[in-house]
């Protein structure tokens, strides 16, 4: 969208394929000018709506929905510019999300780089060769001091080990009828040595000694970082580090809940739209192990995956299967009356009931207060 004024052009930007439906945006702007669309079909492909709808009517273009957007899917741009106003003046906060890697603790295995479901760490850990072309030498992967030594009086150059090993070179005074002698020398390239001691058990005379002292504490050239602008802080790089070198801190606090009773199953538009895969469908309970108390979930939520950013529940179209409860959100910087406003909103508790008060939107049913325990 775009909006002239006499000395600033403003345009307002949604990436839809960044979008998750979340409605985060749709509670947090202070014009109500945000409204759901039909998110499940969106996400999955089944239209060509967009998950969210902005009238150009009633936005001020403040920018609040995009600070608060967790998936970065909009963006305020002044004179082609991307500028808040709103923060540049103290006039919001930003959310107090943690992402964090202590590299000590990190041995570059890249798990993290291969189950972020965002794409949000950077890996810049070498690629060795076997696994890609023009991959780095794998000697050169530790920290390490290798020694060749041959023996000169047991060595006959005959060429057998630099038939086998690119580090080794045979250089060979050429044979003559004045010279019939083995005379020459082998030459060795410690880039290229790898340590394999292939030379030392394939030389007759055991005339090479090859060893390899590897320094304390090494470890693989490289590091692996979090990009911060894309991260969505879902946990699943923390929960799957095998030496718990990450930290992350969410922004929401808060849980999602799934009726067993009331979800359909078999649908699974939950799982299909959800930005952080915190959803799934449990394997069944064997018939033969089923008693009269046994239920069989249809759907299953990891929490620990869960940032409680409520697509689910927007998409769901089955009444009260999937509940949203935030009681909170970490932030940075003053909690303003504007703040304060849209954060009472954000958490209302919600259930999932495709409502549609207005053709092509829809909105979430709300759920009662909790009763407090006496």
């Amino acid at each position: 969208m775009e909006q002239r004024l006499l000395k600033t052009i403003t345009h307002l930007h949604l990436f839809t394929t960044r979008c998750a439906g979340c409605g985060v945006c749709v509670d947090a702007c202070p014009k109500e000018a945000i409204h759901l669309g039909m998110v499940g079909a969106s996400i999955r492909g089944l239209t060509e709506d967009p998950p969210i709808y902005i009238d150009p009517a009633k936005c001020s273009y403040c920018g609040v929905c995009v600070i608060l957007c967790p998936y970065y899917a909009l963006r305020l741009e002044i004179d082609d510019k991307p500028r808040l106003p709103i923060l540049e003046h103290g006039g919001f906060p930003t959310y107090d999300a943690i992402a964090e890697i202590d590299l000590e603790k990190c041995v570059r295995c890249t798990i993290c780089y291969e189950v972020c479901p965002n794409n949000a760490i950077i890996n810049d850990i070498p690629v060795f060769e076997g696994k890609g072309e023009g991959g780095v030498p794998r000697q050169n992967a530790l920290n390490a001091k290798t020694t060749f030594v041959v023996e000169k009086d047991k060595c006959s150059i005959c060429g057998i080990c630099s038939s086998l090993c690119p580090a080794i070179t045979q250089k060979r005074v050429p044979f003559s009828a004045e010279n019939i002698g083995f005379q020459g020398e082998i030459l060795w390239n410690e880039e290229l040595c790898d340590a394999c001691q292939i030379c030392v058990e394939a030389c007759p005379y055991n005339a090479i000694t090859v060893e390899r002292k590897i320094n304390a504490k090494t470890k693989l050239p490289g590091k692996v970082s979090i990009n911060k602008a894309k991260c969505m802080f879902c946990n699943w790089c923390e929960q799957s580090c095998p030496t718990k070198a990450i930290h992350i801190d969410m922004a929401f606090v808060g849980a999602i809940r799934v009726n067993t009773w009331t979800c359909p199953g078999g649908c699974s538009t939950c799982i299909d739209i959800c930005p952080c895969r915190a959803l799934f469908l449990p394997i069944p309970v064997p018939v033969s192990e089923m008693n009269n108390d046994s239920i069989r979930p249809n759907i299953a939520i990891n929490y620990k995956l869960c940032n409680v950013c409520g697509a689910c529940v927007n998409a769901c179209p089955s009444e009260d299967a999937i509940n949203m409860r935030r009681t909170g959100i970490h932030v940075i910087g003053e909690e303003t009356d504007l703040y304060k406003k849209i954060l009472a909103k954000l958490c209302v508790p919600r259930t999932s009931k495709v409502v549609e008060s207005k053709f092509g939107t829809s909105e979430t049913k709300v759920l009662p207060p909790l009763k407090k325990k006496k």
